[in-house]
């Protein structure tokens, strides 16, 4: 057996720096978990940020909300990704008048969130004016990075009694 020489203030100083290392890795993992109305109120927040960005054509901001494998579905039966989005966002081809959501309610369900809502749309789309209601629901899941936007579905338009 060969002996080590062994370096007190070294080896004390790599253990401390282990155990601190450790107590950072588990007060991130366990960082107080919030209630369901607090996530309820964040991903309300979410939500009126990223339809906010849809009427501005803030790609940037629906980047950092869309989850990277998005996916909207159309009361037609259309499907759009988040890059799809995006494109859209950055031509600058639809200009909103009103991008507003009422009635909203979310429904938190550990890390799965849905938002309901009434949604009113104006404006152009490559110059051609438009103005509908629709009902739509959006999924969000809490990743790492804090909620994010995963599923939309969006009915047909409403009847304009409605």
């Amino acid at each position: 057996m060969i002996a080590m020489p062994f370096d007190f203030n070294a080896d004390h100083h790599r253990a401390r720096w282990a155990v601190a290392v450790a107590l950072l890795a588990l007060s991130t993992s366990t960082q107080s978990i919030a209630t369901p109305a607090e996530d309820a109120s964040a991903v309300a927040s979410l939500d009126i940020e990223y339809q906010a960005a849809v009427a501005k054509g803030d790609a940037n901001a629906m980047a950092r909300i869309l989850a990277d494998d998005f996916v909207l579905t159309t009361g037609t039966g259309k499907a759009f990704s988040k890059s799809d989005l995006l494109s859209e966002a950055s031509s600058g081809s639809t200009v909103y008048e009103r991008q507003e959501a009422s009635s909203r309610t979310v429904h938190v369900w550990g890390d799965t969130a849905v938002v309901t809502a009434l949604l009113w749309a104006k404006g152009a789309e490559s110059g051609k004016p438009f103005e509908y209601r629709l009902w739509f629901s959006d999924i969000y899941v809490r990743s790492a990075n804090g909620w994010r936007y995963v599923f939309g579905q969006a009915s047909l338009p409403l009847p304009h009694a409605q």
